[in-house]
């Protein structure tokens, strides 16, 4: 018989080893390793098997699968996507939720994640039976943030809202019958929105199986992955193990039952998600939910998503009843254009398939130090170094020895290579002092050489930026794309969009 032996686990990055180790030989965290009981495995009969695969005489017969198939033997079963109730996220997941894939969503501590979630299940449970395992709070917790969030839109409920909304005005009693009818149709939506909206304060896995198997609910929200227990692990919940054995049966369950399954996840001080890195490979879909402390809108991002383009972005604001969509995030992110100032210079940013017109602002200061400072807000550090280089080498212009700091508008992180020559004209008009045409927007990547590179999605972004109002841009050369009402201007070199964006300033 076969013995069992034990393995020890690093809690931080998911490692195994056969001995103790104070610190782990992987990622070097200390304490970090904990012993687990590994199950034995019957001893499989290897001299036959090799007999057969080396030893035995070749047949005639011609190998047959047993259990692949070709594609062509698949069948087809064509699935709608789910609607979540809310355009931003059905957008970053790629046109609504698939049926039965993961999603796993992570984000700061009070971010908004329980909150977006709640939502989605009081808005889809109007239509669909809904199940949400709070692992962290108690159902009553949870029902008082409910309250809070307010029932569920009138018009969610079988489209009838609007056409109450629409009534209003035409005498008191009329409008006082009118609104009474809103009231009890109001009342109708959160009734049935409790019918099909279930609640499982629980940590233990077996459990919530259980409960998923015998209510069978289209949606199910784990509100977090890293409370949830295994019992047959000895490690503490939000162990690797843990994590991983409770996401690999969730999901075993979720693909063979066709439940679309939302998973909350923790994250580092890194910002990473907390747990082992298999945890964001098991999932179809991995989102992030970040957002400024000191501001209201908040930012979803995919990183990861098997039905859909990855860094798709999503934005809402934190409003006193949860939150809400912003349907025209350019205009969060677009500073006011009647006051002009040096050193401001417009951009558009494309976040996956979204663009997005974004404002920069460069300040350029005489030093009082003999090494001078670099910050930016918004802006690659490493990308403003090179930008700095370029401009000094190329261009002439002396910033060795002045202070340069770059911010975005909003505060919203601007890493694609095609706001280097705003991040440029910004940095020349501050120096100068100099103004940039408000009607002007700037796209293109700098070159080491202070040429100015092609970049991607080109008419996506020009057509973002008429629809807005802007009448001037300035293009990568050779990239031929007419917009209406747009006049494109093509450059090869900083020198030249540098000429073009402040000529005629003052």
């Amino acid at each position: 018989m076969a013995k069992s032996r034990s393995i020890f686990v690093c809690n931080e990055c998911g490692a195994e080893s056969p001995q103790y180790f104070g610190r782990c030989p992987t990622c070097n965290s200390w304490n970090s390793m904990v012993e687990q009981a590994q199950p034995a495995k019957e001893a499989t009969p290897r001299a036959a098997a090799l007999g057969r695969s080396r030893g035995g005489a070749t047949t005639a017969k011609a190998s047959q699968p047993r259990l692949a198939m070709t594609l062509s033997q698949i069948q087809d079963h064509p699935q709608a996507r789910l609607a979540s109730g809310y355009g931003e996220l059905d957008r970053v997941l790629g046109g609504g939720i698939v049926p039965g894939s993961l999603v796993l969503l992570g984000g700061d501590p009070g971010i908004g994640k329980s909150t977006l979630l709640l939502q989605v299940a009081n808005q889809m449970a109007a239509r669909q039976r809904v199940l949400y395992v709070c692992a962290e709070e108690s159902g009553q917790q949870v029902k008082l943030r409910w309250q809070r969030l307010g029932p569920v839109e009138s018009g969610g409920v079988e489209g009838k809202g609007e056409s109450f909304k629409g009534k209003k005005g035409r005498g008191k009693r009329e409008e006082g019958k009118e609104e009474a009818e809103l009231d009890e149709f109001e009342a109708a939506g959160v009734e049935a929105v409790d019918s099909q909206l279930f609640l499982l304060p629980e940590i233990d896995l077996e459990t919530i199986l259980m409960e998923l198997e015998s209510l069978k609910p289209t949606v199910a929200i784990i509100d977090s992955i890293q409370a949830l227990y295994y019992a047959a692990l000895t490690s503490a919940p939000g162990s690797v193990s843990q994590v991983r054995e409770c996401t690999s049966a969730l999901m075993q369950l979720a693909k063979r039952s066709n439940i679309s399954l939302f998973i909350v996840g923790h994250v580092t001080k890194e910002g990473a998600i907390a747990g082992p890195k298999v945890l964001e490979h098991l999932v179809d879909t991995v989102l992030y939910f970040e957002g400024d402390r000191f501001a209201s809108h908040r930012l979803l991002r995919s990183v990861k998503n098997r039905f859909g383009a990855t860094h798709e972005l999503g934005v809402f604001e934190m409003v006193d009843r949860g939150l809400a969509e912003i349907s025209n995030p350019s205009a969060l992110f677009l500073g006011n254009r009647d006051e002009q100032v040096p050193g401001i210079a417009t951009i558009v940013a494309c976040e996956g398939t979204r663009p997005l017109v974004v404002e920069l602002q460069s300040l350029v200061s005489p030093t009082s130090y003999s090494s001078p400072r670099r910050s930016t807000t918004g802006v690659e550090y490493n990308r403003l170094l090179q930008i700095l280089a370029v401009l000094e080498k190329r261009v002439g212009i002396p910033l060795s020895k002045l202070d340069a700091y770059v911010a975005s508008s909003g505060g919203l992180a601007v890493g694609e290579p095609a706001a280097d020559l705003g991040i440029a004209i910004s940095v020349v008009a501050s120096f100068r002092d100099r103004l940039v045409d408000p009607e002007l927007v700037l796209i293109g990547e700098v070159g080491l050489g202070g040429q100015v590179r092609p970049i991607s999605q080109l008419e996506l972004r020009l057509k973002e930026a008429a629809k807005l109002g802007f009448k001037r841009a300035i293009v990568p050369k050779g990239q031929s794309v007419r917009v209406e009402g747009l006049e494109i201007v093509e450059v090869s070199r900083v020198v030249d969009a540098i000429a073009h964006a402040l000529k005629g300033s003052g």
